[in-house]
């Protein structure tokens, strides 16, 4: 009895430690670790003091639904994780001179941004010094300690994104302050990116479906582009945002549970002669610390309500601050969700059956 006793004493706290003592690159979700280094692939560690004590291996990327079923739907038929003020990022060096006074809703560039998933990005453009600038500010004016840096730096980026990656398809939302005549354009065509432009005579109206995703990474029209000016439309070939999706209320508006109101600027949620829904969940004033919770259980139940409010569809973008920061699985697990949700019906991504029929779901 002596010996069983000590076996077992020795047995089981070995097993309610595992998780504690993996390391190099074995610990899975949730396992508690000291560095990145500990996690496994697609996970680093984290400590969301919110969520969990100490620190825990969380998700850092996307499941990539088209290698996991197929890019044969149309581009509708699919969610993407999106960053709000994509370019505001932690720590980034002034390049007016001036300290910048602004807040910040990111950690990491963009590079790592689109090569962890992020697949559409919200950019703030301003007509500043002379040149089209990413800044973060207010009634449409960029100051020195607003400007994080001209645009063109941030479209370089995704445009050896796009041509290091060819199957993938990227969408940007503008807040469009660029006045002068065909000035965002320009600094398009300057970036390298007019090769994969998606023309706005192909973007459906009246509610239609999308092209399909595999003709469009055929074409090579794999830079979707809308912007926050009607007129830009006509006089640029730039699309505006509402003439072909509905967003709901961005900040604590739309943090509101059991509600989903639409943004001013876009019809209700319901229209559904716009065939792209967006879903914004960020607060108004961001506050850092509370980003793991609030990417977690609260945005699956936010996502979930303004499914309802959308007439039954949803979400194709979940915008988010901080994308990263979770309790576990955060905006990439709310974003498999959404895809299992639209491609078979399933709660999760990995639970559609490649080939087959709606609900057709694998029990992992």
């Amino acid at each position: 009895m002596g010996s069983l006793l000590f076996l077992l004493l020795v047995i089981f706290p070995l097993c309610n430690d595992a998780a504690a003592d993996c390391s190099k690159g074995d610990c899975m979700l949730l396992h508690n670790c000291s560095s990145n280094d500990d996690c496994g692939a697609g996970l680093y560690c984290f400590s969301c003091t919110l969520g969990f004590s100490g620190s825990k291996c969380v998700r850092s990327s996307t499941t990539d639904q088209f290698k996991l079923i197929n890019n044969s739907l149309p581009f509708n038929k699919y969610a993407y994780l999106t960053t709000h003020n994509a370019f505001a990022i932690d720590g980034e060096p002034s390049q007016t001179g001036v300290p910048r006074v602004t807040i910040t809703n990111q950690e990491d560039s963009i590079t790592h941004q689109l090569s962890n998933g992020v697949r559409g990005l919200m950019l703030d453009m301003y007509a500043f010094d002379g040149d089209v600038w990413l800044c973060h500010s207010s009634q449409g004016q960029c100051h020195d300690y607003t400007a994080f840096e001209p645009a063109i730096g941030t479209l370089k980026e995704i445009e050896a994104f796009l041509s290091a990656n060819p199957s993938e398809i990227v969408t940007l939302i503008l807040e469009d302050y660029v006045h002068t005549q065909n000035g965002l354009k320009k600094v398009f065509s300057d970036a390298g990116l007019m090769k994969f432009w998606f023309p706005v005579t192909n973007m459906p109206r009246n509610g239609g479906d999308w092209p399909l995703v595999s003709d469009m990474v055929a074409e090579n029209q794999r830079l979707i582009v809308f912007t926050s000016v009607k007129s830009k439309e006509q006089s640029e070939g730039i699309a505006y945002q509402w003439n072909y999706m509905v967003e709901n209320q961005y900040g604590d508006g739309g943090r509101k549970t059991g509600s989903c109101p639409n943004r001013a600027e876009s019809s209700n949620l319901d229209d559904k002669s716009k065939s792209l829904v967006l879903v914004n969940y960020f607060h108004s004033v961001l506050l850092k610390p509370v980003t793991c919770s609030d990417n977690s259980a609260s945005l699956i139940d936010m996502l979930q309500t303004c499914h309802g409010a959308a007439g039954n569809r949803w979400a194709n973008f979940v915008a988010v601050d901080y994308y990263k920061k979770s309790e576990g699985g955060g905006a990439f697990q709310a974003v498999d969700m959404l895809n299992g949700k639209l491609l078979c019906g399933c709660d999760n991504v990995d639970s559609c059956v490649a080939g087959t029929s709606s609900q057709a779901c694998s029990p992992h």
